[in-house]
């Protein structure tokens, strides 16, 4: 059977979601496909920042106003950075900001809850046909026409425009625009869910542990409903190799053996085995563009080479896309010059950050620097605060990466 569309969106993630409940309300004709039939779980920190209340709320309020309702999240007011040399710092994701239900400025969700109830968010509008199940072998354009062949394991269906919005392994990616990328833009990480995880803050921070064995990347250990933690790692994929680490042989001594995080592993119970999995960091633009076709989300490489957080990025490409295609079939535009403006407008959005991100990423390689920051910050309250509006602000972020910045630390001046 062929089903005709408009618009395919690929991937039922953030991005795909986002693409679907922006353009459910179009007259046009789309549909969104997944390999998967959810409610499935993706392997990732779990961690909602603010980008992704904001997304919402301007994509479409009813879905914003759901998230608040939506009862598999915690709320988390800020996050702490543990230095290598054990000192931490606890920064709040606004400043002055007020604790309290629905005033909560990031949250924390399995991916397995979050992003269901984002696809439960696109059922609720009829401007949308969701095919589950549905493992895509084969993307093919007639030149003739533009239009586009796409056939499952199952069916098949023609568009006139595709948005690959399926992952870090793209099936979009990989037949409408493959590329290779080196390793040090690539990242490897593992997570594992535990019960019974002991010394979190009563404002659930997230925590990033910076150990001297692991930079430029971290430890991690996000509070979760129920009781649940996601505790993970993460490595810059070419330190991997460089270092020749077994990433999870290391994950294991942490808990065990690191004199603070093993204290809190000491009750801990492991509601699964260790997963392992990429991140395409945007630590470099990938191409997300071409003849009838837009790329979101991980498939488009937009994961914050510092922070590791890709689902605010993702559901901002997501909205992004979806407008261009609304530009397009308005003005019966669909080759890659006319789709141009897509990358234009995500890397208007989104490009300083990544770079800011990337040489932030740079600067934590160095441990003496970062026990350094930490320790300073922990004195200077005019400093801390400064750090807690880098959240808000990326002007005020990239004061991080000038030399004026440290001269400042050194001196105090």
């Amino acid at each position: 059977m062929q089903n005709n569309y408009d618009i395919i969106i690929v991937g039922a993630g953030p991005a795909g979601c986002t693409s679907a409940i922006k353009l459910s309300e179009s007259n046009l004709r789309v549909a969104l496909i997944d390999k998967a039939v959810f409610p499935r779980d993706k392997i990732c920190g779990d961690a909602l920042s603010g980008k992704v209340i904001s997304v919402l709320k301007y994509t479409d309020l009813p879905a914003e106003k759901a998230l608040h309702k939506f009862p598999e999240k915690l709320p988390s007011w800020g996050i702490r950075f543990v230095a290598p040399n054990g000192q931490h710092l606890d920064v709040p994701f606004k400043k002055d900001s007020p604790s309290g239900p629905g005033t909560a400025p990031g949250y924390i969700s399995k991916r397995i809850d979050f992003d269901n109830f984002l696809l439960d968010e696109v059922k609720k509008r009829n401007g949308v046909d969701i095919f589950e199940g549905q493992k895509i072998d084969s993307i093919s354009r007639d030149q003739a026409n533009g239009t586009f062949l796409i056939q499952s394991n199952k069916e098949s269906w023609n568009s006139q425009m595709i948005i690959g919005a399926d992952g870090a392994h793209s099936v979009v990616k990989r037949f409408l625009s493959p590329q290779k990328y080196p390793s040090k833009n690539q990242a490897a990480g593992l997570r594992q869910y535990f019960r019974g995880v002991d010394g979190f803050a009563n404002e659930q921070y997230i925590e990033l542990h910076f150990l001297k064995d692991l930079l430029p990347g971290y430890f991690w250990l996000f509070p979760l409903p129920n009781g649940w933690v996601n505790a993970g790692l993460g490595l810059r994929s070419d330190m991997v190799s460089k270092r020749k680490v077994n990433l999870k042989v290391l994950f294991n001594e942490i808990m065990e053996t690191h004199p603070e995080i093993s204290k809190r592993f000491k009750h801990a119970e492991p509601m699964e085995s260790i997963k392992g999995f990429g991140l395409p960091l945007g630590s470099t633009w990938r191409e997300t563009f071409g003849d009838g076709f837009l790329l979101t989300g991980d498939a488009a490489g937009l994961i914050d080479p510092f922070s590791g957080e890709g689902i605010g990025n993702a559901m901002i490409s997501g909205k992004i896309a979806a407008e261009q295609c609304l530009e397009a079939f308005e003005k019966r535009a669909f080759d890659k010059g006319s789709l141009a403006p897509y990358e234009s407008k995500l890397r208007k959005k989104i490009q300083k950050e990544l770079a800011v991100s990337t040489q932030m990423q740079q600067l934590a390689n160095y441990s003496w620097l970062f026990n350094f920051a930490v320790n300073k910050a922990n004195n200077n309250p005019a400093l801390q605060s400064m750090m807690s509006m880098m959240f808000d602000d990326i002007d005020i972020r990239n004061e991080l990466n000038k030399p004026s910045f440290y001269w400042k630390l050194l001196f105090g001046t």
